[in-house]
């Protein structure tokens, strides 16, 4: 069983939760952590850039004059590299990603990513989590009580909007719903902090969770 300490706002130690590994999976799965991360990235990239070959340039392919006796050096039809307005030799053509991550793939990262945290200490829980007004001091206050100074991801068991825009301005913070967290957002951060109804959730189901279909 690993243990999981539990604080309250103010950074004192209420305990700790037992969780069992088996959970999430019961092993760190480094390979399946690294295609985590390479697929988010490809995703996020634009995929825009784009450079005209030879072969996109409008123009004849006719050669332009004969090869010899002309006393040019000897070159063939206009679109080729070397002449200006011609094809570019190593041209730009990204087709898009190809980059495939099935929905199972994406839970079980997820899930090894976590237990990779706990396993190294970083995760730490919430007793509850309550801002009554958007103010940048209430979260910096209790990061600096926990002990976090150089960034975390806060997930949370539904949307707050004052917690929410409490914490938008704190460099190197992120604030996600746990419905919505990937691997590649849990490795990103030094510290993971769940609120404990965010971590239950995890817990109880942690391959089948996901966001509810829209109505």
């Amino acid at each position: 069983m690993l243990a999981v300490p539990l604080f309250n706002m103010q950074g004192e130690r209420l305990g700790e939760v037992e969780v069992d590994p088996a959970v999430f999976g019961g092993e760190v799965r480094v390979d399946l952590l690294k295609q985590a991360v390479v697929a988010h990235r490809a995703h996020a990239r634009q995929w825009s850039a784009r450079t005209k070959g030879r072969k996109h340039i409008a123009g004849s392919t006719r050669k332009l004059y004969r090869q010899k006796g002309t006393g040019n050096a000897r070159v063939g039809n206009i679109r080729t590299p070397v002449r200006r307005g011609g094809g570019r030799t190593f041209a730009k053509r990204c087709a898009g990603s190809e980059v495939v991550f099935p929905k199972k793939m994406r839970r079980a990262a997820r899930c090894s990513a976590v237990l990779a945290k706990i396993q190294a200490e970083n995760v730490l829980l919430l007793d509850e989590l309550k801002c009554t007004e958007p103010k940048t001091k209430v979260l910096a206050s209790m990061f600096s009580a926990l002990g976090i100074d150089r960034g975390c991801l806060l997930a949370m068991d539904g949307q707050d909007a004052n917690v929410y825009r409490s914490g938008r301005n704190i460099p190197n913070t992120d604030i996600r719903v746990v419905d919505d967290l990937n691997a590649y957002e849990v490795l990103r951060r030094p510290k993971v902090v769940f609120t404990k109804a965010a971590f239950d959730r995890l817990v109880n189901d942690p391959i089948r969770l996901q966001r509810p279909a829209a109505q």
